[in-house]
C-alpha cells in the first residue's frame, strides 16, 4: 500500500525470489509505469492482485512472470484490454476480471491456458466467449458465458455447445445473450455439470422452446432464474429438479402456462414478475391430480402444496385477472375425501402492480396480515 505522495518503493525490483504481489485499490498513475519493470524482474510471483487499481491495460511483459498461478484484475474498471503475451502464463490457473466494465473482449490466446481452472468475468464487459474455450477442460469455475449475437466479431466467438465438454464446471453459471437454433445446441450441454445456481437470459427468439430444451440443468440445482425467456410454457425438465429452492421468472412475457411449481417439494422461494399468464389456478398447486383421483370411500386423499414455501412475490403481472381458489372446484362430497394443505410455511406474500388482478382465493385472504403485502393492485378488495 503505497500513498499517493510517495513513489513505488524500489527496493521491491531487488526482491528476486517474491511469490506475492498485492498492489489493490489504487488509483495512483504510477502504476501502469512501473508494471514492465516489475514483470522484467520479479519473474518468481506465483500471485499477483492488482484490483481495483486505474491501469488501462497489462503491459506485454506480463508474459515473464511464467510461474504465475493467479491474476486479480477485479473492479480495474478503466482496464480495455488483455495482451496475447497472456498464452505465455503456461501455469495460470485463475483468472478474475469481474467488473471490469470498459474490457469487452478476451484475447483468444486465453484458451490455450490449459491449466485455467477459475474464470471469473461476471459484471465486465466482455460480450462473448473467445472460440476454443471448450479446450479449457480443467475449469471448474466459469462464473459467466455470454453469447454473441453476430457482427464482426463473429468468427472469434465460440458457440453454446462448447459448454458441452467442460465438465468439470461447478458451482454458479450465467448465460446471457441466448439464441441460436437446435443445430447450434444440439443435445444436453449442462445436464452433467455439478451447477447450483443457474441463470438463463435470453434474447428475442422464435426457437426458445427447443433452445431452453436442450439446456436442461443437473438435478440437483439449488436456484434457477429464467429471464426475458420467449416460450408460452416451461421446458419439461423443470419438474425434475427436486433439489430447487428458488426459483425466479422475469420478463416471460408469452408465458402463458405454469407447470404444477407446487408439487416442488424443496422450493422456499418464487418469484414471478412480468410473465404473461392471464389466470393462476390450482394447476401450479399441483393437486388436479388429488381431485381427479378415484378415491375410496373410507380413503382420505392428503397433498400438500408447496410445502417448503416461504416466499411469494408476484408482481407485474399485467394480463392475470384471476387467482382461483380450489374452493370454488372441490364439491362438498369431494372435500370430505381430500385433505389439502397449501403453503403451510409461508412467511411473506407480496402481491404488487397486477392491475386487473380481481379475485383472490379464500387460502390467500386467511392469510396473518403480517404475510400478505398487497400493493397497486386496484380491483382487490381486502375482506
Amino acid at each position: 500500500m503505497v500513498s499517493e505522495e510517495a513513489s513505488f518503493p524500489s527496493f521491491i525490483y531487488r526482491a528476486k525470489g517474491l511469490r506475492s504481489l498485492l498492489i489493490r485499490n489504487t488509483r495512483d498513475q504510477w502504476l501502469g509505469a512501473v508494471l514492465p519493470g516489475l514483470f522484467k524482474q520479479l519473474t518468481c510471483i506465483r500471485s499477483l492482485n492488482l484490483s481495483g487499481s486505474s491501469i488501462k491495460e497489462i503491459p506485454e511483459e506480463v508474459g515473464k512472470l511464467i510461474h504465475l498461478r493467479h491474476l486479480n484484475l477485479e473492479d480495474c474498471v478503466q482496464l480495455v484490454s488483455l495482451p496475447e503475451t497472456m498464452c505465455d502464463l503456461c501455469n495460470l490457473q485463475s483468472l478474475d476480471v469481474n467488473m471490469c466494465s470498459s474490457l469487452i473482449e478476451l484475447p483468444l490466446v486465453i484458451v490455450k491456458l490449459i491449466k485455467l481452472r477459475h474464470l471469473c468475468i461476471y459484471k465486465s464487459g466482455v460480450a462473448f466467449m473467445p472460440k476454443g474455450i471448450e479446450r479449457l477442460t480443467c475449469l471448474q469455475t466459469l462464473d459467466c458465458f455470454s453469447v454473441y449475437g453476430g457482427g464482426e466479431n463473429e468468427s472469434k466467438a465460440a458457440n453454446i455447445r462448447e459448454l458441452r465438454n467442460l465438465n468439470h464446471i461447478r458451482g454458479s453459471l450465467v448465460i446471457r445473450n441466448l439464441r441460436g437454433g437446435i443445430r447450434d445446441v444440439e443435445g444436453a450441454i449442462l445436464e452433467n455439470k455439478r451447477l447450483f445456481c443457474l441463470e438463463l437470459h435470453f434474447c428475442v427468439n422464435h426457437e426458445d422452446i427447443i433452445l431452453i430444451e436442450v439446456l436442461q440443468p443437473p438435478s440437483h440445482l439449488e436456484r434457477l432464474s429464467i429471464n426475458g425467456y420467449g416460450g408460452i410454457s416451461l421446458p419439461q425438465w423443470m419438474m425434475t429438479l427436486t433439489n430447487l429452492e428458488e426459483l425466479e421468472l422475469h420478463g416471460c412475457g408469452k408465458l402463458k402456462v405454469l407447470p404444477p411449481l407446487g408439487r416442488l417439494p424443496n422450493l422456499e422461494s418464487l418469484e414471478l414478475n412480468r410473465v404473461g399468464v392471464r389466470r393462476l389456478d390450482d394447476g401450479v398447486l399441483g393437486i388436479e391430480e388429488v381431485e381427479n383421483a378415484n378415491i375410496n370411500e373410507e380413503e382420505i386423499a392428503r397433498v400438500t402444496a408447496f410445502p417448503k414455501l416461504k416466499r411469494l412475490e408476484i408482481s407485474y403481472l399485467e394480463e392475470v385477472e384471476e387467482w382461483a381458489g380450489i374452493e370454488r372446484r372441490l364439491g362438498e362430497e369431494d372435500a370430505t375425501k381430500t385433505s389439502i394443505c397449501i403453503m403451510p410455511q409461508l412467511q411473506q406474500l407480496r402481491i404488487e402492480y397486477c392491475p386487473l388482478l380481481r379475485a383472490l382465493p379464500d387460502y390467500v385472504w386467511e392469510m396473518p396480515r403480517h404475510v400478505l403485502n398487497i400493493t397497486a393492485c386496484p380491483d382487490l378488495r381486502n375482506r
